[in-house]
């Protein structure tokens, strides 16, 4: 897996801190409320931070999910996150879920960020299918879907609990590793 772009580059879980990913979250706290809510309310502060990183290495060991940051070279902030989850290992598919910091939008990083992490699902993981779920008013995330390939696949009703407390539809596209392959 590339690792090291024009501004930017990957860090792993054990290349963080949970001071950095605290700030990153704490910064982006309105900016991710509706999309990452468990992510948020598991950072609220630095303790149950390191816990949820701590539960994130457990995860990342047992093959259950994996986890990729995103830092500025210049600044070194932690400026993005991309994660693999709800692997389902006989299938042999999962979901990626992603965000970039607010003031990081519209420069291609999270979009180089997806197309390395489905290189790393498909060709590392030996997945199937990876697909994302994508609220109806994230467009910005529709975007990254079908940039990448991925099929609008339909919706799923009442889905996802938003940080609000609210059910909500979620739009599910999904990319299989021939369509992958054949780009």
């Amino acid at each position: 897996m590339k690792t090291v772009f024009q501004n930017w580059k990957i860090d792993r879980l054990q290349d963080i801190s949970a001071e950095d990913f605290f700030v990153l979250i704490e910064r982006n706290a309105h900016h991710i409320r509706k999309t990452f809510p468990v992510t948020l309310n598991n950072c609220l502060d630095l303790d149950k931070t390191i816990q949820f990183l701590g539960e994130n290495i457990d995860k990342e060991e047992n093959g259950t999910g994996y986890y990729f940051y995103l830092r500025s070279t210049q600044t070194q902030q932690l400026i993005g996150y991309v994660c693999i989850k709800n692997i389902d290992p006989k299938i042999k598919k999962c979901e990626l879920a992603y965000f970039i910091d607010k003031d990081f939008e519209g420069q291609g990083i999270i979009s180089q960020a997806v197309s390395q992490t489905i290189d790393f699902c498909f060709s590392e993981l030996g997945m199937n299918k990876v697909f994302i779920c994508t609220s109806k008013i994230n467009m910005a995330s529709q975007r990254i879907a079908t940039k990448h390939g991925f099929s609008h696949e339909g919706i799923l009703r009442e889905e996802f609990k938003s940080g609000e407390g609210q059910l909500e539809d979620v739009m599910y596209f999904g990319l299989l590793k021939s369509e992958w392959n054949e780009r």
